[in-house]
């Protein structure tokens, strides 16, 4: 723990001012330590299980044999994106021989058929819907564009579970009569983000169609979103910052610049402050610690909503600054102390500082 620990400090110094594109092997080691450290952590767990008999009374490693590390099972499943990142993004890195090491015991056809079958259980209908069903989708976009034999292999092995999870969201998406925003995992702007992004990757048209009309449907008219009432005391995601985030993703940046001025009318044009960074009182406490979270991701999606804006557009540099001291927050909050942080915020940190989700940095994909 003291290794991860001041790794990961000396990483959050070295990145919080750092561009995308200044993360280095060495930076990277530090998050991929948080994520190797505890896919194969069973213990605690917290599990979103339905008892239908005295059968279903197993460990998490029976219930979901890939998926059932990092205290939940949507963290495990971003934990296992994490070293998939970085394994592809560096290859000869100290982590990679590790991380694919893990990723080889996980992604094994026998395996994925287990979490198949608990997916398609007796009353598991809403099991981490939308937030762990997205996020299982952006781990099979990022396999998808790995271009390794391996890789590939974990592709296919995983594309099961991946057929079952964009199922379970196209049957949903067209019941869902209003959007969820809440700052946490119900969310239903970035999960309908990943969505979106994994559509793109996978060619589904069908999903991407739908995905993009559920968003219009239920986003397009939005206006005025009210940002001051933003953090809620446990948030990790911003209700309207995900919202302009996804917005971005299918309108054209002329017909976004226009939506956003209808919809976050707040934003100055100049570099003032504008966003306070979120405080976290007690990082100990794992509720109170998703603040970090939530300065981690502002910044990606700040990033992502100035880098769909036309180049001459006024409120750049304000959300360019609101960006950048959410991002030195964030990162220098990554530092595995705490299992309730560390088991996840390694992941929000890697999202981030790789730019995932930014359209085609350096040909990585979302």
């Amino acid at each position: 723990m003291r290794r991860i620990l001041a790794a990961a400090l000396l990483a959050a110094s070295s990145l919080s001012a750092a561009a995308p594109g200044s993360f280095d092997e060495t930076a990277a080691s530090r998050f991929a330590d948080l994520a190797l450290s505890c896919v194969g952590k069973e213990y605690p767990n917290k599990i979103a299980h339905t008892l239908e008999s005295d059968e279903d009374a197993k460990p998490p490693r029976l219930l979901t044999p890939v998926f059932f590390g990092c205290y939940d099972w949507h963290s495990s499943v971003h934990g296992h994106w994490l070293l998939a990142r970085l394994a592809r993004r560096f290859p000869g890195g100290p982590f990679a021989g590790p991380a694919r090491a893990a990723l080889r015991a996980s992604f094994t056809p026998e395996r994925v058929a287990g979490e198949v079958a608990y997916l398609a259980g007796k009353g598991r209908a809403t099991f981490e819907r939308p937030y762990g069903l997205a996020w299982l989708l952006r781990l099979g976009a990022e396999l998808r564009g790995w271009d390794d034999p391996e890789a590939r292999a974990w592709a296919a092995a995983l594309a099961p579970l991946e057929r079952a999870a964009a199922s379970r969201l196209a049957e949903w998406l067209p019941k869902l009569a209003y959007p969820i925003r809440e700052g946490e995992h119900a969310q239903t702007a970035f999960a309908f983000g990943l969505v979106l992004d994994w559509a793109r990757v996978a060619h589904d048209a069908t999903m991407e169609r739908l995905v993009m009309a559920k968003t219009r449907d239920l986003y397009s008219k939005d206006r005025a979103c009210p940002l001051a009432y933003e953090p809620s005391g446990q948030d990790f995601l911003s209700p309207c910052l995900a919202e302009a985030d996804l917005m971005r993703r299918i309108l054209a940046p002329p017909a976004f610049a226009s939506w956003l001025r209808q919809f976050l009318p707040g934003i100055p044009r100049g570099g003032s402050s504008w966003l306070p960074v979120a405080a976290v009182t007690d990082p100990s406490d794992g509720k109170l610690a998703h603040l970090d979270g939530l300065n981690l991701s502002r910044a990606w999606m700040l990033d992502g909503i100035a880098a769909s804006l036309p180049q001459a557009d006024p409120r750049l540099s304000a959300l360019r600054s609101a960006a950048a001291a959410h991002k030195e927050s964030g990162l220098a909050a990554v530092t595995g102390a705490h299992y309730e942080g560390g088991h996840w915020l390694g992941t929000f940190a890697v999202y981030l500082v790789t730019g995932a989700g930014l359209p085609g940095f350096e040909g990585k994909g979302p």
